[in-house]
This record gives structure tokens, sequence and C-alpha cells, in this order.
């Protein structure tokens, strides 16, 4: 039925249809600015150490979106705030978990020395945090079992 069909049952015209807005979660505005700008260069992480953090078994995939976020999203020096990422509004988030999920997984990295606060900060309110990859020179990485490495000897 278009908008001006009538309703066959009642011989009425239709009600005209009003166009729904689109739902927030579905929208990209493209036009407005970044609160923090894309970074153009890579990081400056050694690779190598950035690898073994996003496979160490010590951490939730929760945690290791969060240190990937940190560690490779942001201009040094830029990085926002944990209060300011964990008080992001719902529109704002999109499709990010919630800010209590978001807690537990900086307090994850805290703890086994991913993050920590910068020299800057002495309240630890608010606080910006650094990102420390040397954690993962001692990560738990899933071992190769049965002979199934990338060696032919199954080393």
């Amino acid at each position: 039925m278009t908008d001006t069909d009538t309703d066959t049952d009642t011989g009425t015209p239709a009600p005209e249809k009003t166009p729904k807005e689109p739902h927030p979660m579905n929208t990209t505005d493209t036009t407005a600015s970044p609160r923090w700008p894309v970074p153009s260069t890579p990081p400056v992480h050694e690779p190598a150490l950035f690898a073994q953090a996003m496979r160490d078994m010590r951490l939730t995939w929760r945690a290791r979106g969060v240190l990937a976020e940190l560690a490779t999203g942001y201009h040094p020096g830029q990085e926002p705030t944990v209060s300011e990422l964990t008080y992001l509004t719902r529109d704002e988030r999109l499709a990010a978990e919630g800010r209590e999920a978001f807690r537990k997984a900086v307090g994850e990295l805290r703890s086994l020395g991913y993050l920590r606060p910068d020299a800057t900060t002495a309240t630890g309110v608010g606080e910006r945090l650094v990102v420390d990859l040397a954690p993962a020179a001692d990560a738990h990485l899933i071992r190769h079992l049965y002979g199934h490495g990338a060696h032919p000897d199954g080393s």
C-alpha cells in the first residue's frame, strides 16, 4: 500500500506514513571529526612483542581488544584517559561493551603490567595510561600439540 492507497476493508484513505529516523547504531556520521584522530603512521611498539601480547592466554579476549585499541589507535601523548573511555555514552560506544566490562579489562591489563599510569598522573583518577608491552615477553602462549607444528618434524 502506498501513501495514496485506500484501505480495501473500509474504503477509507490509508494514513500517511512518516519516514522513520535511522537507528543511531545504523548510521555513521562521516562529517564529524573524531574526538581522537586516527594516527597516520604505524605505532612504535615492537611488532613481535605486540603479537605475543595478542596471544597471551593470561588475558581475556576483551582485554586483548582494549590493549590493541590503546596500543595502536592514538597519537603518542594524545591517548584518552580511562575516565574518558569509560564514560562514553551508549550512542558514542555503539557496539562496544559497557562500562563495567571496560573497567574489568583495564584492571586485568594493569594487574599484568600491560597498562600503567603515565608519570604525570599522581591521583590515578581519570588517569592517562601508558601501554607497556614488556609483559608480553612472559606471555603464556598456546603450545603446539601432537606434532601439528609448522615444522615437518612436528616441533
